[in-house]
């Protein structure tokens, strides 16, 4: 297969009735393409890659980030922030938190997405006002000012609870500062926040042709045969685009564990969340090493499980050809 570059050439000499032209001279602002794209470089290697390479360093070394760096260098510990990282009862503690928190929350937001996008997609009137009033939670959800109210929400007098009282349901505890259920108040936060995945959905849906529910429905086939036969696998790289996605969201999750527990990870450590705990590492601790440590494995984490997800998605996901 020829390169770039050659079929380049071959595209411009068939241009100029088959004399060879010199790419360069035909492309002369070349280097003005990469004096506007300097900007974003900087900005990868001051604010990405320079970061990423100095939290790597970091979590091979002892550093208190109240001693001035110049006149106390970190000192190299090697692996021992990883060991003692692993050696934590807490840290396993916040990974169970948090992974019980992804898997349960983002099935539940996705399949509470494709049930809302199924019914938007039926072509109700005011759709444009539904989808967009829909997705504003998908931009609010991670607010400090949604989580705060969510905690007022949750509280033993909160509206939640004075909902449950219309019913004959009295004596309730207070859901945020009970430990069995601190962290499900946090997951259905994550499932309101459904306005993404359910616009991409939605779209999704839209590209499926009419002709294939025509052709089931004329072979007598309901409407949920026709859905697991039809709409779910030509879904399936929606989906699967969604789960990647909100996986890697779902472990970053840092404000709403924050502001519901009141930076605490409490009551009993149940909201005590992965990202929740690296920071208290890091910034009450005083610890950075071992939260760059924990950082580092975080992203083999998020690595790990996305690439298991491509691996199994050649077992489920369909694609058109």
């Amino acid at each position: 297969m020829s390169s770039l570059g050659e079929l380049r050439t071959i595209a411009l000499s068939s241009r100029k009735g088959g004399a060879k032209v010199d790419p360069k001279k035909a492309y002369p602002d070349n280097k003005a393409g990469y004096l506007f794209l300097l900007p974003w470089f900087a900005g990868l290697l001051l604010l990405g890659v320079g970061p990423m390479l100095a939290s790597l360093y970091l979590s091979l070394t002892d550093y208190n980030v109240l001693k001035p760096p110049f006149a106390n260098p970190p000192e190299f510990v090697w692996f021992e922030n990883y060991i003692k990282m692993f050696q934590s009862a807490q840290f396993w503690n916040a990974f169970r938190v948090t992974t019980e928190y992804v898997l349960v929350s983002v099935p539940l937001q996705l399949a509470f997405a494709l049930a809302l996008a199924l019914v938007l997609d039926r072509g109700m009137r005011g759709l444009a006002f539904y989808r967009s009033a829909f997705y504003l939670p998908s931009l609010l959800g991670g607010s400090v000012a949604v989580a705060i109210l969510w905690r007022q929400v949750f509280a033993k007098d909160g509206i939640f609870n004075e909902f449950l009282g219309w019913f004959g349901f009295h004596d309730l505890p207070g859901w945020i500062g009970h430990p069995d259920w601190a962290l499900w108040t946090i997951i259905v936060l994550h499932i309101w926040t459904f306005g993404s995945p359910m616009v991409i959905f939605l779209a999704g849906l839209r590209q499926i042709p009419d002709m294939y529910y025509e052709a089931a429905e004329m072979d007598g086939a309901g409407k949920l045969r026709r859905f697991f036969s039809i709409t779910i696998p030509l879904l399936t790289p929606i989906i699967f685009f969604n789960l990647v996605l909100q996986i890697i969201f779902a472990f970053q999750t840092f404000t709403q564990a924050y502001v519901v527990s009141g930076g605490t990870g409490g009551p009993a450590d149940s909201t005590m969340f992965y990202t929740l705990f690296l920071y208290r590492t890091g910034w009450i601790n005083y610890d950075m090493g071992t939260a760059s440590a924990m950082a580092w494995f975080l992203l083999i984490v998020i690595a790990a499980f996305t690439a298991f997800n491509f691996w199994l998605s050649k077992f489920w996901v369909f694609y058109d050809d």
